[in-house]
């Protein structure tokens, strides 16, 4: 059996094909189950609800970010096997990205309304920096996963004790993350100049701020 060669057209079909998944339908997921599965729902007054449900806003909002972020690194990737790392990271990031939507919906809230926004902004500049070599794009990856875990952290700390569902979700989340900006550090990313890691968390909080609300 020959590997199929993916002709121009049919890895930008491919492209729209996740974006349209990302944002419209259901994406393509690992095989693991949701860290909620069997953990009780707790009791959450009004006001916790509303948080809760903001915050994982927030989180689905990130993961949307992160398909843009990863199909834009994708497509201008130089070496196969950095491709191919950036495509396994994007299904394991979908897997967050339902988790985090199921939740959303379980807490009686909705999704960012500037998902879109958030895609395709991401989408842009994952093509950047893969253009700009793939040990850039790494460390951007690398950062980029730096700074989600900070995020998780002061998610974690916000949570209500009881509400221990939306917990193992971020708890595994934090987790894989780790993971992602492990191995692109050790695939060869580069770190990235101070201003550049600045310019990002403050282009992170305006993000974070806005899905908090819309």
């Amino acid at each position: 059996m020959t590997d199929r060669h993916y002709t121009p057209a049919d890895r930008f079909l491919r492209h729209v094909d996740v974006g349209l998944r990302t944002l419209f339908g259901r994406p393509q997921v690992t095989e693991r189950p949701d860290p909620a599965a069997g953990v009780p729902e707790a009791e959450l007054s009004d006001a916790e609800r509303a948080h809760v449900g903001g915050l994982m806003r927030i989180n689905h909002a990130g993961e949307v970010s992160a398909q843009g972020l990863y199909e834009g690194q994708a497509l201008t990737a130089r070496l196969p096997q950095v491709r191919e790392r950036m495509e396994r990271a994007a299904r394991e990031e979908n897997d967050h990205l339902v988790w985090c939507e199921g939740r959303v919906r379980e807490l009686g809230t909705h999704v960012s309304y500037l998902n879109p926004l958030w895609y395709f902004g991401s989408l842009t500049i994952g093509a950047l920096a893969g253009a700009a070599g793939d040990r850039w794009s790494l460390g951007f990856v690398a950062e980029t996963e730096h700074q989600v875990i900070r995020h998780l952290d002061g998610h974690l700390a916000q949570l209500p004790a009881q509400d221990q569902r939306s917990r193992a979700i971020l708890e595994q989340m934090k987790e894989d993350e780790g993971h992602h900006a492990t191995v692109a550090l050790t695939a060869g990313g580069e770190a990235l100049p101070r201003p550049v890691r600045g310019i990002m968390g403050q282009v992170s909080k305006v993000m974070t701020g806005l899905a908090y609300r819309l």
